[in-house]
């Protein structure tokens, strides 16, 4: 990515870093997605326009979701809206090319706590949805179960962030933490993440599905408070 990144845009090109699970070392082939953001020089539409071939092969070919595009004020200016994806690339990433842009930009950590009750009730809403619509199709709840675990996960370790933990790295003790913290069944949680294995499977998903919502709904209400 970054050779054919390189080719095109040329000069314009600043940095490329690669963030998210990769970078953390808990990427799970099948499950998990390379994240990757740029920073360009210029955004104008006839430097995106440069890449594009490049995106379209990443995301296409490589089936990977497209990289993120910014220039460095741009990054400095997000903070106040991107705390938590600035956070995660901050804690963790690996720069392929290029000044690491990342490491000294000021995250306002009022703002962040607003930003992860917000993703935490969008994915709340959105398996509810999912349920209502796939409610009798055991397969396709363990899929939305499997899938949106990755990002529970990610969330669940920036709850921990908010009330000043510094949240460990296995997932089962981020939520063993997050049970201590805000109340929610840690099991809810460890049942939804392991459906992320080829083959796993749930003894009752509908009833499991229901208690990964119920626990999400009890973080959510402690972080409001």
């Amino acid at each position: 990515l970054v050779t054919r990144m390189q080719a095109l845009s040329g000069e314009n090109l600043e940095s490329v870093i690669l963030y998210g699970s990769a970078a953390r070392g808990d990427y799970k082939e099948g499950h998990s997605d390379l994240n990757v953001l740029c920073l360009l020089r210029s955004v104008a539409a006839r430097e995106l326009s440069r890449v594009a071939p490049v995106v379209h092969w990443w995301c296409k070919d490589q089936k990977e979701p497209a990289p993120l595009f910014f220039t460095t004020a741009e990054l400095r200016a997000s903070a106040d809206v991107f705390s938590i994806e600035l956070l995660d690339m901050q804690q963790c990433r690996r720069v392929l090319y290029g000044p690491d842009v990342v490491q000294d930009i000021p995250v306002p950590m009022n703002l962040h706590r607003v930003q992860v009750e917000h993703d935490l009730r969008t994915l709340l809403l959105k398996l509810r949805q999912h349920f209502l619509l796939n409610g009798q199709k055991e397969s396709e709840l363990r899929t939305a179960a499997a899938k949106s675990s990755s990002s529970a996960l990610a969330l669940l370790r920036h709850t921990l962030i908010v009330f000043e933990e510094k949240p460990p790295e296995a997932a089962a003790e981020v939520f063993s933490r997050i049970s201590t913290v805000t109340g929610a069944d840690a099991q809810a949680f460890a049942a939804a993440f392991k459906l992320r294995a080829f083959h796993a499977q749930a003894n009752d998903i509908v009833r499991a599905y229901g208690e990964y919502l119920n626990a999400l709904s009890v973080v959510i209400a402690a972080l409001d408070k």
